[in-house]
């Protein structure tokens, strides 16, 4: 995304697709990136740069730079064997990282490599994720002590305390096996440069997916935002830190020196399109048909497990329909009940964030699915709330330009840009029932 510098205007998206599958080569990464930096530059001269990635990815490198093995991300659940190892053998790590850890945090995938993959445990020199990576492949050094990160990005590795702004050594020795000396990326400020690239555009420090989209829409303590894009995230900011012994919220850091307590679910806007796929119609006639439907669809429970579930933690939990019969199984009740289930789960990680003291007075709705008229519509009954939708963006591509214009400005406080303004939805009558069945049914997932 390629913002003005002065008035945060959106001159140019660009985009390029991402492999499938939870394991990818980095080098489609910094392939894409490539591309899409050739095609911005005949658009103007670039400023600054920033990178927003996804959070948690694993990116293991050599002692030459060089990546050992292609990049688990964050919802490859083979670690989630791993990831109870460590919270056992750290019966504090809630207090220590934030938040209990899963199948998606770097230390348990980490720790799964070195159980399963010796040979490529023994050449670990550097472990970085996503955006950290890229970053330094901007800057040209083949050094990686050159690497560098945020703290919102690192505090999702489960080997960094977001309180301290330090990793801790006996995690990442428990996960490495070892007293080896391995190289992570220095923690920079959000508003630093870590270095430049070999033209000498400077690079800032970059931030995790859902920090780049809290600042990209400009969030404020005292709203919770709810993303629906490939997985579905609850976050709110917070001046706080915070800490779930129960691990269902994770206690990140943001991208501006406050908090960011979020909970996940692993299934969200698939499940739409995947329900639309089936149903055999396009996405604006399956928010039709939705809307057709009473709230409850019927009596139908569509649990949407389809890749497991990370809030409540059951990687190997599946999806269902429940209370089929001859009456309530038709197509628009197949449709509203497919959303109204990744409402209902997402509403059941966001309201975890008030069990921790988390105080919310506006949901935010945003996301590629953030539009869809049935999906807004069913969000405000299940949440029994008015929400409120930005205007359609890529929220974390926006965040990470408003961290590179904040740089350079040598300023305090990020840049304040004009998102524009906020579409109100409405409650016109809340579902509360209907999230109670829910609820009951996810908490015996």
């Amino acid at each position: 995304m390629l913002c003005d510098l002065e008035s945060g205007q959106i001159l140019k998206t660009i985009s390029r697709p991402h492999p499938d599958g939870t394991e990818v080569d980095p080098a489609a990464w910094w392939s894409a990136l490539q591309d899409a930096l050739k095609e911005a530059e005949t658009f103007g001269e670039i400023a600054a740069i920033s990178i927003g990635g996804q959070q948690h990815g694993m990116v293991l490198l050599d002692a030459a730079g060089e990546v050992i093995r292609p990049a688990l991300l964050w919802n490859d659940t083979r670690s989630s064997g791993t990831a109870e190892k460590l919270n056992k053998e750290f019966p504090n790590i809630a207090e220590l990282t934030g938040s209990q850890l899963v199948a998606s945090f770097t230390a348990s995938k980490v720790l799964w490599v070195t159980e399963n993959e010796p040979e490529n445990a023994k050449k670990i020199a550097a472990i970085c994720l996503p955006h950290d990576w890229l970053s330094w492949k901007l800057t040209g050094s083949k050094d990686i002590k050159d690497l560098f990160t945020d703290r919102s990005d690192a505090s999702g590795t489960g080997y960094f305390n977001p309180k301290t702004g330090q990793y801790i050594p006996e995690i990442l020795k428990f996960i490495l096996k070892s007293d080896a000396k391995v190289i992570l990326p220095r923690i920079i400020n959000a508003n630093e440069f870590g270095g430049k690239t070999a033209r000498g555009i400077p690079i800032a420090a970059g931030c995790g997916d859902n920090a780049g989209a809290a600042l990209g829409i400009n969030a404020q303590i005292g709203d919770m935002v709810i993303s629906l894009g490939t997985s579905g995230t609850a976050f709110a900011v917070s001046a706080t830190p915070t800490n779930d012994p129960k691990g269902e919220i994770a206690g990140f850091a943001d991208a501006t020196g406050n908090y960011l307590p979020l909970a996940c679910t692993l299934n969200a806007a698939k499940i739409f399109s995947k329900t639309a796929e089936l149903l055999n119609i396009s996405f604006d006639q399956y928010s039709e048909l939705a809307l057709k439907a009473e709230p409850g669809a019927g009596g139908l429970l569509f649990m949407p497990h389809f890749d497991g579930e990370r809030t409540p933690d059951r990687p190997n939990a599946k999806g269902a329909i429940q209370g089929i019969t001859h009456a309530n199984f038709t197509p628009a009740n197949i449709a509203r009940a497919s959303i109204e289930g990744v409402i209902a789960g997402i509403a059941y990680a966001g309201f975890g964030l008030e069990n921790l003291g988390v105080k919310y007075n506006r949901i935010l709705l945003i996301g590629g699915a953030a539009k869809n008229p049935a999906v807004q519509q069913i969000a405000t009954e299940i949440f029994g709330e008015d929400v409120f939708a930005p205007p359609a963006g890529e929220y974390v591509a926006d965040g990470a330009a408003r961290q590179a214009a904040w740089a350079l400005s040598g300023s305090s406080n990020p840049p304040n840009w004009n998102q524009g303004d906020f579409e109100k939805i409405s409650l016109k009558n809340a579902a509360t029932e209907v999230r109670a069945k829910y609820f009951e049914a996810i908490s015996k997932i």
